[in-house]
């Protein structure tokens, strides 16, 4: 697989996880989520979930089970995350590697192709899912708004090398009416 491929995602969200519909991953035929949690879920310095992903979650897992799994190594953090949303979790993953993703997949009982590496960051999350063959979902980093405004140098040069490499980082367009849909073969 091409470097590029690898770091291809299947689908660019074009918004933060909370733009992830249910339509979305029936679309793709997704049975299961691997969440990101450090930007994919929470802004990195606040310790608390929001309210609307403690929603967003409640909605999703109702069809689709999920697991989040972080590089991070900080029980207290990822542990107090995941706990509050009340999911199971995996810390020090290590991403690109893929031992702790698989680990993930077993728990759910689902085949790989089935499965969605969610996250928002190409080096990592999606690079990780790619070379397992999941389905990978790049998303916007969730921001707290008080440092928005600084760049984010790592997620820029991240976007740089990839485009150079010869991903395509344009947001993928849906519209989810039921007549539009169609079946995933």
């Amino acid at each position: 697989m091409s470097k590029a491929k690898l770091l291809q995602p299947d689908l660019i969200l074009g918004d933060t996880i909370l733009g992830l519909s249910q339509d979305v991953l029936d679309h793709y035929h997704i049975k299961g989520l691997i969440l990101d949690v450090d930007e994919t879920l929470v802004p990195l310095k606040k310790p608390h979930v929001s309210e609307e992903l403690r929603l967003w979650i409640n909605q999703i897992r109702r069809k689709t089970p999920i697991w989040l799994v972080s590089n991070n190594i900080s029980e207290n953090r990822i542990g107090s995350i995941a706990n509050s949303l009340e999911l199971p979790y995996l810390l020090g993953a290590v991403k690109p590697s893929r031992r702790k993703l698989k680990k993930a997949i077993r728990a759910m009982e689902l085949p790989i192709p089935q499965v969605a590496m969610v996250g928002d960051r190409l080096f990592t999350d999606v690079l990780a899912g790619n070379r397992l063959g999941m389905f990978t979902i790049l998303v916007k980093p969730m921001v707290d708004p008080a440092i928005a405004v600084r760049s984010y140098p790592i997620h820029n040069f991240e976007v740089w090398i990839s485009e150079k490499l010869g991903v395509s980082l344009m947001s993928s367009q849906h519209n989810f009416t039921k007549r539009n849909r169609r079946p995933r073969n």
